[in-house]
Order: C-alpha cells, then sequence, then structure tokens
C-alpha cells in the first residue's frame, strides 16, 4: 500500500499557502512546495514566496533549491521532493504537498521514473524536428502510421509536437508510444492521495484576487527584484526569467512597454494561467473541490478538509463544497 499524502492545490491567489499551513499544523504536516518558481532563490516577490511568518514554524521544503540561472526540471523536482517526502515520512510526520504545478504534483505522486533526457535523446528530437521540417508532416505522420497505427488515428499531421515525441520513443525503445504510454500507467503510484483543490465560486472574485495581488506584489518591490536577477547577469530567456511577472517586467525595465502596460500584461497572463490550472485539475475525477464565497473561511475550510482526511475514502462527505 502506497504511503498517503495530502494535496492543497489549485489556480494562483487561491489560498493555498494558509490553508496548508493550517492543515499542517493540526495534522503534524510538513510542506514540500510545489510550485515551479518557487524553487528559485532570490525570487521571492513575484512567485509569492511564503514569507518567514506566514509560516507559523511549520517546515517548508522545495523553495530556494535552485539558482535563478539554472534550468530547473521535472525530473529534478521528483528526485528532490521524493526524497523530502520520505525524510518526512521517516520521522513520522505527514507531507503536505502545496502549490499550483499540476504537472510537479502529478509527476510526483506517479510511480515514474523521471531521468534527465539524455544527449542521444536530444539528437534524436532535434533530427526528427529538421526531418518534420523538410518531409513535411503527411510523411511524417505516415511513417508514424506505418509502426502505430493506433496513436496516428488521434493525431493530425500538423501536430508537430506529438508526432515527433512518438517517433523519438519509437526510435530509442523500439516501442511505440502507445505501448510506453500503457507501461507508464500500470505502474503503481509512489503515494496515494487526498487532493484539495481550491477555487472561487464566482470567477470574478477569482479574478479581483489575483489583480489585486500583483498590485501589492508591485508595491512590494517586484519591480526592483527583478532588476536584481538582471544585474546579477542572468539572460532574458533563462527559464526562471520566463514566468509571469518577471518576462513582463523585463520588458518594462528594457523600454519596450510601459510600467502600466507590463502591470496589467502580468494581470491577464495570471488570469490565462488560472484558467489553464483548472482545466488540468478538472481532468482528475478524484479531486475534491472546495469553492470559496467572496471571502475566504479558513476556519471552515481547515474543519471540512480534516474531515475528509479522517473519513476513510472520504465516504458521506461530499466532494465539491461552497465555503
Amino acid at each position: 500500500m502506497s504511503k498517503k499524502v495530502l494535496v492543497i492545490t489549485g489556480p494562483t491567489a487561491t489560498g493555498k499557502t494558509a490553508l496548508g499551513v493550517a492543515l499542517a499544523k493540526k495534522l503534524g504536516g510538513e510542506i514540500v512546495s510545489a510550485d515551479s518558481m518557487q524553487v528559485y532563490r532570490r525570487m521571492d516577490i513575484g512567485t509569492a514566496k511564503v514569507t518567514a511568518e506566514e509560516t507559523q514554524g511549520v517546515p517548508h521544503h522545495m523553495v530556494d533549491v535552485a539558482e535563478p540561472s539554472e534550468n530547473f526540471s521535472v525530473a529534478r523536482y521528483v528526485e528532490m521532493a521524493s526524497a523530502c517526502c520520505e525524510d518526512i515520512f521517516a520521522r513520522d510526520h505527514l507531507p503536505i504537498l502545496v502549490g499550483g504545478t499540476g504537472l510537479y504534483i502529478d509527476s510526483l505522486l506517479s510511480g515514474r521514473s523521471f531521468a534527465e533526457r539524455s544527449d542521444r535523446e536530444k539528437d534524436i528530437r532535434n533530427e526528427l524536428n529538421r526531418e518534420y521540417a523538410e518531409r513535411g508532416g503527411e510523411a511524417m505522420w505516415s511513417e508514424l502510421n506505418a509502426v502505430d497505427p493506433e496513436r496516428a488515428s488521434r493525431l493530425s499531421p500538423n501536430d508537430q509536437k506529438r508526432i515527433v515525441r512518438a517517433l523519438e520513443i519509437f526510435r530509442l525503445t523500439g516501442k511505440t508510444i502507445t505501448q510506453h504510454d500503457a507501461e507508464t500507467q500500470a505502474i503503481p503510484p509512489r503515494y496515494n492521495a487526498l487532493t484539495i483543490a481550491l477555487d472561487y465560486v464566482h470567477r470574478e472574485d477569482l479574478y479581483d484576487r489575483i489583480n489585486r495581488r500583483v498590485d501589492q506584489m508591485v508595491e512590494n518591490g517586484l519591480i526592483p527584484e527583478v532588476q536584481a536577477l538582471l544585474d546579477l547577469g542572468l539572460n532574458d530567456d533563462c527559464t526562471a526569467m520566463q514566468a509571469i511577472g518577471y518576462k513582463e517586467i523585463v520588458r518594462a525595465i528594457r523600454g519596450t512597454v510601459t510600467r502600466n502596460d507590463a502591470i496589467e500584461q502580468i494581470k491577464q497572463e495570471s488570469r490565462r494561467y488560472a484558467k489553464r490550472q483548472l482545466t488540468w485539475l478538472r481532468r482528475n475525477p478524484d479531486v475534491c473541490w472546495l469553492r470559496w464565497q467572496s471571502t475566504p473561511d479558513l476556519t471552515r475550510a481547515v474543519k471540512h478538509c480534516l474531515s475528509l482526511w479522517q473519513a476513510p475514502d472520504a465516504a458521506g462527505i461530499p466532494k465539491e463544497v461552497e465555503i
């Protein structure tokens, strides 16, 4: 039986940090961050990184573990975060995953291993992309159809990314991506999880919360934070500087947009990101949804989450509530 963890997730600006800390204090838990940008040091304001005061003494892991110049991968996250979870379990505490990066959460919970991409893999992918450009989508689709008609039937010849990926798997392993995916899905999960996703009953309340958070970030010093990163010599194109809130301020500093336009772009991109996060979460039928009214009620939320955690299979407890 896999060990069980608690997951608090949801789109940006829904109060995941506060709920995670409150539940950790009740359950003897420690927080394992599942945020792809909070791993970077010196990126505090724009990532809404938890402050020392907000932790309330609860240990937080997977925060400030990489330099902004590094390309931090999901493989590295899984390796480091799973080690954190095992250490927390060894001390008879509960790992509580808190964050909105769905790929990180799903990858950690699964039993799959994630090796860093080898030079051979990179070479094959580059070669396939060149072939696609030279031969065209129809020819590449036909090649895939010859070895994996099941997958080809689900793809358009224009879907370069997925055709290349399917052919890459075949050239690397001799297995079709259909077989590869079936074998992957058969691997038992690394951890069982109760996943609680936060949202707002009314979309306009979520968007208002996002907009106000961006204004607060600017007030708290987002622009000087981005300038300090640039002063370190970071390339504008590095992964960390492509984060929402950072790339827009870089453009303002470079003078290609006004400061006010950059702030509005951050708000717009944050709202779009929230929609993508919700779309990702809705794919999982096991998620328990907690939707806030206009003003979140943390006390009631904690009580509901504890009921879900303590009930066998959450029997008799609704999987969607408004608080």
